[in-house]
């Protein structure tokens, strides 16, 4: 990699070196509000690609953020919405487990369950008065 990139050093160099001396005229420069002194016009060649390759480079670097960005945005958006997805069928399978009868209920029915219930309860208010009728 570093042999590459003193392959291409060299070779800059070369044609900036080879882009002066073809093109030695003195030229002015008018900027718009003021006037630069007068420069070889192939210094002013190479200063205009070096500044052309420097804003190019760095327009590159935002626009690739920007995109960068977006599709960060745009994955965690899609996962967001596959987990919206799983949140939503596990809301429905609690609400199903909820809902389903209970063990007793599939076994006996709802009726045989309250009639079970019930005779708990008059169980325990048996045992209740047994008490009461010791405690007297």
């Amino acid at each position: 990699m570093r042999i590459l990139l003193l392959v291409l050093l060299f070779l800059s160099f070369a044609y900036s070196l080879a882009l002066v001396l073809a093109n030695n005229t003195e030229v002015g420069v008018n900027l718009l509000f003021s006037q630069a002194p007068t420069m070889n016009l192939g210094l002013l060649l190479i200063l205009c690609l070096i500044l052309g390759i420097v804003i190019g480079i760095l327009l590159a670097l935002l626009i690739f953020r920007v995109l960068q960005n977006k599709w960060e945005i745009s994955r965690l958006q899609k996962a967001n919405a596959s987990l919206q997805e799983q949140l939503t069928q596990a809301n429905v399978v609690i609400d199903r487990q909820a809902n389903a009868p209970t063990v007793d209920e599939a076994v006996y029915g709802a009726t045989a369950v309250n009639i079970q219930d019930s005779a708990v309860d008059s169980v325990n208010e048996g045992a209740s008065l047994t008490k009461q009728k010791r405690d007297y």
